[in-house]
């Protein structure tokens, strides 16, 4: 009887060796990505734009400098002083650096060894309102938002083109061709990959739309995607449209808010993907820049 009780002991105990090797055990969920604070030692943050290395170019507004957020090791560095009081930038397909640079109302090209060339400073004979945000399609059309900011480093106190639109610079040519307009102030602007929509943010009246861009550049019939403006913007891999203001609003392309991730600051200028993984969400708010580990690649560069 003892050995009956004994091997029937040893059995239970096996089967219950057996049966927690097979229950899972509880875990935790993943921690939630902290924001990361870079630096806070600029005026004003903005722009930011991503060289294909994963690099980070951004500019320091009143302080007319554009700097450089380095991927392999996060310290930052200035690359240009003066740079025309640059706000927004993107890079060409060339490698170049486009830069809006509102001081002097004019949409520039920065090459590599920063000779500057004047892409664009008129529309029709008048002075540009001071181009803001850049875009360039994947055939090479430069789309750019041109709101007007009366600036305290300028003499001018007028508009000379009183529509705040949108325009577009279409590739071989040096010629300015109206890309949309019936805006209050357009800011905010970004096309995915496809070169299939580009999405525009009307700042001035809190909405932000999608546009179908047909094969000759020009764009179809506007859709609301968000009852939001956006200062600057950004696309992730999986179409998501992050939208700048109070912190960084994520939608879907159907215009389902995803996510809203908070930032420290009173305004949150703008917001680009990069680093070394294209994980790294870059920060442009007030006198700071922020990175945030993402689960998603962006879908630039």
């Amino acid at each position: 009887m003892k050995s009956f009780l004994i091997k029937t002991g040893l059995l239970t105990g096996l089967l219950w060796v057996a049966a927690c090797k097979d229950t899972p055990k509880k875990t935790e969920a993943p921690a939630e990505p902290e924001l990361q604070l870079v630096a806070e030692t600029f005026t004003f943050t903005e722009g930011p734009a991503t060289a294909p290395n994963g690099d980070i170019y951004f500019t320091d507004q009143p302080n007319d400098r554009i700097l450089r957020w380095n991927a392999a090791d996060g310290s930052i560095d200035t690359y240009m002083q003066p740079a025309g009081r640059a706000n927004g930038l993107y890079f060409d397909l060339e490698g170049n650096l486009l830069a809006a640079a509102d001081e002097k109302f004019e949409l520039w090209r920065i090459r590599p060894d920063q000779t500057v060339e004047v892409l664009a400073d008129a529309y029709q004979g008048a002075h540009f309102n001071g181009p803001n945000d850049i875009w360039v399609h994947p055939d090479g059309t430069i789309y750019f938002t041109d709101p007007y900011y009366q600036r305290p480093w300028w003499t001018r106190q007028a508009k000379e083109i009183e529509a705040e639109q949108v325009y577009m610079i279409r590739p071989g040519t040096d010629s300015v061709v109206l890309a949309a307009t019936d805006f209050v102030q357009p800011n905010g602007i970004i096309g995915t990959r496809d070169g299939k929509t580009l999405y525009i943010a009307d700042i001035g009246d809190d909405k932000t739309y999608s546009y179908p861009i047909a094969p000759d550049g020009s764009l179809g019939e506007r859709t609301l995607v968000a009852e939001m403006g956006s200062d600057g913007m950004t696309l992730d891999a999986s179409g998501n449209l992050y939208l700048t203001g109070n912190g960084v609003h994520v939608y879907s392309p159907d215009g389902e808010l995803l996510r809203h991730i908070e930032v420290p600051e009173d305004w949150t200028a703008n917001v680009t993907f990069g680093g070394q993984d294209g994980r790294t969400l870059f920060i442009t708010a007030m006198d700071a820049v922020y990175t945030l580990k993402m689960d998603v690649k962006g879908m630039y560069p």
